[in-house]
């Protein structure tokens, strides 16, 4: 684990939970902020931790996933830079309820759940901001599964490249690249289908030429193809990407 960077005012403003806090009350997150790198590949916490703490991604991607009781895993969403994760735990049962894994090198801040409730208390804004992100997670796990009750899995696919490539799609000569690795088993499990129908179906949009596997990441090539799919049946709910 190498040395993480120092951590500035600057950089805090423009973390959405601390979004709108003065001067004074950004020393006081900073006060009582901790930050870490990490390498590659690295368990940032485990599914059932109770030493929880709430994280703050400053780079780097991470897969957060989680196991049932017959041992079978699930990825449940990916952390960008700027993206919280794990504070749910803070007030819920003290306990993380994932798996957190660097998919790249990774710097984090997080905040002990008696460090971010005094903040909370004493800066009602970081509250505020909070629940604005509870309610941006919950509205897109309310799409997730109405996805899953009326679409097809093709069409799941597709919403969820989508997706991704908006979160994190960067646009070069060989068509928008996902960012971050991404194992067709994450594919199915954030389509909520089987890794052999997410295969079947990545499989035959290769062999269309719509997207290609570089390096463990995706890349899409005709992006109006997965327009198509994901819009068949009911277009409304599709944003078109910038």
């Amino acid at each position: 684990m190498s040395k993480a960077p120092p951590l500035s005012r600057q950089t805090l403003s423009n973390l959405e939970l601390f979004r709108g806090l003065p001067t004074a009350a950004l020393d006081d997150v900073l006060a009582s902020a901790t930050t870490r790198s990490f390498a590659r590949d690295f368990r940032v916490f485990n599914q059932g931790e109770t030493r929880v703490r709430a994280h703050v991604l400053l780079n780097g991607w991470i897969r957060i996933s989680q196991s049932g009781s017959d041992g079978a895993q699930i990825v449940v969403r990916f952390i960008g830079p700027g993206d919280i994760f794990g504070a749910i735990s803070l007030f819920t049962d003290r306990r993380y309820p994932a798996d957190a894994d660097t998919l790249t090198e990774a710097t984090e801040v997080s905040w002990s759940d008696r460090a971010l409730l005094d903040l909370m208390n004493n800066h009602p804004q970081i509250a505020i901001n909070a629940v604005r992100i509870v309610g941006q997670r919950l509205q897109e796990a309310q799409h997730r599964v109405r996805e899953l009750a009326t679409q097809r899995a093709e069409r799941r696919v597709a919403h969820a490249l989508l997706r991704l490539l908006r979160q994190v799609g960067t646009m070069t000569s060989r068509g928008i690249v996902i960012r971050f690795p991404l194992r067709r088993r994450d594919v199915a499990d954030i389509a909520g289908t089987t890794l052999y129908s997410a295969s079947r179906i990545l499989s035959a949009w290769e062999r269309a030429g719509w997207l290609k596997t570089l390096d463990r990441r995706i890349a899409v090539e005709s992006l109006s193809e997965l327009m198509r799919i994901a819009e068949d049946e009911s277009g409304s709910d599709i944003t078109p990407l910038p």
